[in-house]
């Protein structure tokens, strides 16, 4: 049996709004410096990470207002997000190791597969680009401080690739990782914000 009370799921739109706010700025801030591709991927992939985190909290509101229990909102979460993460940092990757012209970026998105491990596996690879690229870009412009939030950022969201193996129908493992999930959205959020525009 599920605990979700409506608290729990109001505060899980929190760190879909802090990140969906980080995606806003970086997308604003590195439009001009990534290469078509390298910016349709990286996109395309935080949009598909805010509608999966939106549509899981939108369930859990929904269960927890005894309205229905729409199941797909849930089991949707995975492939959506970590395909999402997967396609965002290979356009984080792409701005910090190819020259940037703008030519067309020829990556094919991956395929959907099934269990949580392949999807664990993936966010954790996009996840592990975007933060080192984020870092990269901040050690370039000579704000080194940044990197300690894309840091606490990367390590929250390995916190929560563990906690989605632990016993989620328990309340008390859903408040964990909410905690979690927030620190980890609004140090990527912060360092977003601090992170200066290319000068060249």
């Amino acid at each position: 049996m599920k605990e979700f009370s409506v608290a729990m799921a109001l505060v899980d739109f929190i760190p879909v709004l802090l990140f969906a706010a980080a995606a806003v700025i970086l997308q604003r801030k590195l439009y001009r410096e990534m290469s078509k591709g390298a910016f349709a991927l990286f996109a395309a992939g935080t949009i598909d990470i805010i509608c999966a985190g939106a549509l899981k909290a939108l369930y859990k509101l929904l269960y927890a207002l005894g309205v229905c229990d729409f199941t797909a909102l849930g089991q949707m979460f995975f492939p959506v997000q970590s395909i999402g993460f997967l396609l965002a940092g290979l356009g984080m990757l792409a701005l910090v190791t190819h020259s940037q012209g703008r030519r067309t970026l020829a990556l094919a998105a991956p395929p959907v597969f099934s269990g949580t491990f392949v999807f664990v596996g993936l966010m954790v690879a996009g996840l592990g680009m975007m933060s080192a690229g984020l870092s990269v870009l901040a050690a370039k412009r000579s704000q080194k401080k940044l990197i300690v939030w894309f840091a606490v950022s990367f390590i929250c969201s390995l916190c929560m690739g563990y906690l989605s193996s632990r016993d989620f129908t328990k309340a008390s493992m859903n408040w964990i990782a909410e905690a979690v999930n927030v620190v980890g959205q609004g140090a990527l959020l912060l360092g977003a914000k601090n992170l200066s525009a290319d000068q060249g």
